[in-house]
């Protein structure tokens, strides 16, 4: 009996010690311009940039580079509670010249996708390839956002579907090429210029052997679309604190999206399938939003957990989002999980 209880003993120490808990989520930030003298839309302050900053180190956030969180998440290996990567897009002045110094400062990685086109211009208000490189040797990540940030589901007048995939994926392979013509790296991210992909053009990435970034928000996770992964924009009303911090902690859904396989429409009151696993959630804890209003949730089959959010209203605008949120048990966080929108006529 004593054999029996040594050896109990020495069976649990081993499961602990060969399968750490690993949690799994994390979330993905989205800054712009950190300045007071640029467009509104895609700003925040230096001062609000820094009390994000000091919120994540005051708060027992990992803030964590970008390659290793998708490594941990794809590959199921530890990945500290509350992580966040931050990430920069576009490649202005007030990065190098108010982030990366505060960045530093905190200690904090960062990545930058990076328009190669207006850096090679020598385009004003971006920084320039010397700063890039400055940037890249201190260790940030420098990632692809296309050549020239197009509208990439934009087609040119008499443009055929064939040329319009090959002179995408030329873009995207020449971006790729500059940067690592400048600093030696290549890590094949691609953050969709606004947001705007299809179904065809992830299929591009897939074949290049490309992660892609999409503006849908949320956490992401391991059932995450690593053709589209979500991340949180922080910048004009969103750079709020308040609002931000149930964003930071956020966790993500064990969820599938089931129809439609392309966030592009023609109508502006899309209906969308998702299947949530009812073994890992409360179901009638989740609500669904558009515009901060409910959204009608028609349960098709609640033992699967698959539901229907047929709205009844139309939306505005080129894009829009549905967003589903629920409480995580014994937490003062929530889960979240997005569906895109763009209509492009």
């Amino acid at each position: 009996m004593r054999y029996f209880f040594v050896l109990l003993a020495l069976l649990i120490a081993l499961k602990s010690f060969a399968a750490p808990s690993t949690h799994g989520h994390g979330v993905i930030l989205l800054y712009h311009h950190v300045a007071i003298d640029t467009p509104p839309s895609t700003s925040i302050s230096p001062e609000k940039f820094k009390e994000h900053l000091e919120f994540l180190r005051d708060n027992n956030y990992s803030v964590i580079a970008l390659d290793k969180m998708i490594k941990s998440i794809r590959e199921g290996t530890y990945l500290p509670d509350k992580s966040v990567a931050i990430t920069f897009y576009d490649g202005y002045s007030s990065i190098y010249e108010t982030a990366f110094p505060l960045l530093k400062s905190f200690g904090f990685p960062f990545t930058l996708f990076l328009s190669t086109g207006p850096i090679d211009r020598e385009q004003q208000n971006y920084m320039s390839w010397k700063q890039v490189r400055e940037m890249s040797d201190a260790g940030v990540i420098i990632a692809n956002h296309m050549v020239e940030h197009p509208y990439m589901l934009e087609k040119k007048p008499q443009e055929s579907q064939n040329d319009w995939l090959n002179r995408l994926e030329a873009e995207l392979l020449s971006a790729e090429t500059r940067i690592k013509e400048e600093t030696g790296q290549s890590h094949r991210f691609l953050a969709y210029p606004y947001g705007e992909f299809d179904t065809t053009i992830k299929t591009v990435l897939e074949e290049n052997n490309f992660i892609g970034f999409a503006q849908n928000s949320g956490a992401i996770g391991h059932n995450s679309d690593f053709l589209a992964l979500p991340r949180f924009p922080l910048a004009s009303i969103y750079a709020n604190l308040e609002t931000a911090k149930i964003k930071l902690g956020s966790k993500s859904f064990d969820v599938q999206l089931i129809e439609p396989s392309s966030p592009v429409t023609a109508k502006r009151d899309p209906t969308t399938t998702l299947q949530f696993n009812p073994k890992k959630h409360n179901l009638s804890q989740i609500g669904c939003f558009a515009n901060s209003q409910p959204l009608p949730m028609n349960w098709i089959d609640k033992n699967d957990g698959i539901v229907r959010l047929e709205p009844t209203q139309m939306y505005q605008g080129r894009r829009w989002r549905y967003i589903c949120t629920a409480p995580v048990p014994g937490e003062d966080r929530f889960y979240w999980y997005s569906v895109q929108w763009i209509k492009i006529d």
